[in-house]
This record gives C-alpha cells, structure tokens and sequence, in this order.
C-alpha cells in the first residue's frame, strides 16, 4: 500500500482486523496443522487413546467422511496407522496408530506447544488475558450471527 498521506486511503480498522484474522487462519493452517488434516488425525487419535472408530474421528474433527478417509489412506501408507473393521460392526472401521504414528503426533504436540510458546511471546500475560477474552466475545458474536443466518435459512425454506 502507497502511503498517499491520505487517511481515506488507508484501510477501516474493521478491514484491518479482517485481513489478519486471514493471515492468521492461513499460518495456523500451515504451521499448527489445521483441523481436518494428517496432523490433527494423529494428535485427535493419540488423544484418545490411540485407537478411534472412523465415525469418532469424522465427528471430531468436523470433516466429511470422503475427506476422512482419504487422509487415513494417506496416514496408512506412511506407516502411521492402521485400520481394522470391527468385530462387533463389520461395517464400522477402527483406526490405530502404530508406534510410528505415535512418535509422529507426540512430535506434533511438541511442535505446537513450541509454538504456542513463542507465538504470543511479544506479549505481557496481561495482554495475553486480554486477547483472549476480547477474541472469546468476537467468537461468541461470529456464533450468534451464524446461527441467525441460519435460522433465517430456515424460515425461508432453504434448509442448509
């Protein structure tokens, strides 16, 4: 952005907010491993104990079940997992890591508490507080106009 000295020019302060909370959704996504990627599976799995059905894991992880199982498709064939129909459900799939997956995820969670560690590091823990109860109202007000968005869906028959 050139800086003309004109303050008309310069982006809202509601734009700027906008623009960072993109910037920070992208790095998240990159560097912390999003929600419904290879990461998140492994650190959901060992979690929970490192075994999940596939459904557990959809549910979890807010992802279709195409998305799912390609990502364990993926994860089966680097070794981190194993998959294994249900004795009680034939239709049901367990999911497993294997001591390789479990090493992996440990390591993500080492990564990410790095992270954690360094990402907020340029603020006073007062300022941290701060953050984090001003970003807990934005999300409860995002909440609120998605379920009004929805609701007003429904009202007109959409149905989404």
């Amino acid at each position: 952005m050139c800086d003309s000295g004109d303050k008309a020019s310069e982006p809202s302060t509601e734009l700027r907010i906008m623009r960072n909370f993109g910037y920070f959704g992208y790095y998240l996504h990159v560097h912390w491993g999003g929600r419904n990627g290879k990461q998140h599976i492994l650190v959901e799995l060992l979690a929970n104990g490192s075994e999940m059905t596939q459904r557990e894991l959809q549910e979890a992880s807010c992802i279709t079940s195409a998305s799912l199982s390609e990502v364990i498709a993926k994860l089966e064939a680097e070794g981190l997992v194993t998959r294994k129909r249900s004795e009680t459900d034939r239709r049901q799939l367990t999911v497993t890591l294997t001591p390789e997956g479990t090493d992996r995820a440990r390591e993500v969670l080492r990564t990410r508490r790095e992270f954690e560690g360094r990402a907020f590091d340029c603020l006073e823990p007062s300022e941290r507080e701060r953050l984090a109860e001003t970003l807990d109202r934005i999300a409860a007000r995002w909440e609120e106009l998605e379920r009004g968005e929805k609701d007003l869906k429904t009202e007109k028959g959409d149905g989404r």
